[in-house]
């Protein structure tokens, strides 16, 4: 069989003390999954069911993040309001769907630092019409993640610091622990609503103290037992 144009390879992620990759099959995300940000984004932070929206899985939209380095991404076009959102991302291992909570780890190949960055004053302004967040989040260079660092040699992540740096200065700062929804949680909610599969990325959420990034700055996530991000607004 043949295609009228090349189709778009897979998008890998560098995989810790592997020459392979991980191949990037669908990106979701959680959204308000930490109560202190929800709050701050106009929101009562009670548990309700979580909710999931979706980014690109190609190249133009995910941004590998090598160790040790800082990757350039250009400030996106439309937007006044550039906002970081730093973020624990699991890989999904093993597919499955209607998941058991106390299952769901044997189906995470490994997790990364990751940021979900966000047009805020367009989503902001889709959310009030009633209109999908797209144009917010799912827009080019929009998901920086970094090294992968599998859960057979991590172990699984349950809490540990995560923090956000814009040029040195540290602008969110919390705990996996504080997740209202947790890793587990969400990977069986989440298979409630679609089949989960090999190579899926799941963005769990952001920690309070989202704010404007401008050209120039550089953003770091950290959290710990992973490799940091390094990442340059151009």
């Amino acid at each position: 069989m043949s295609f009228v144009f090349t189709p778009p390879a897979v998008v890998g992620l560098a995989i810790a003390g592997s020459s392979e990759l991980f191949p990037v099959r669908r990106v979701y995300c959680v959204g308000r999954n930490y109560a202190a940000h929800a709050r701050e984004m106009g929101f009562d932070p009670d548990r309700e069911p979580p909710f999931f929206f979706c980014k690109p899985n190609d190249d133009a939209s995910i941004v590998p993040v090598p160790a040790g380095k800082t990757v350039g991404i250009p400030y996106p076009g439309q937007t006044a309001n550039y906002h970081y959102e730093a973020e624990l991302v699991v890989l999904i291992g093993e597919g499955g769907r209607d998941i058991a909570v106390e299952d769901a780890a044997k189906h995470i190949y490994g997790y990364a630092a990751g940021l979900d960055m966000t047009r805020r004053d367009l989503q902001m302004k889709m959310r009030e019409q009633g209109r999908p967040w797209e144009i917010g989040k799912a827009f080019d260079f929009s998901a920086p993640v970094g090294v992968v660092r599998p859960r057979a040699e991590a172990g699984e992540i349950t809490g540990g610091a995560i923090t956000l740096e814009v040029n040195g200065e540290t602008r969110q700062k919390s705990d996996i622990r504080n997740l209202i929804w947790s890793v587990n949680e969400v990977i069986a909610n989440l298979s409630t609503l679609f089949m989960l599969q090999p190579g899926d990325l799941i963005f769990t959420g952001t920690p309070e103290g989202v704010g404007a990034v401008q050209s120039g700055q550089t953003m770091k996530v950290a959290i710990d037992g992973l490799e940091p991000i390094s990442v340059r607004i151009d």
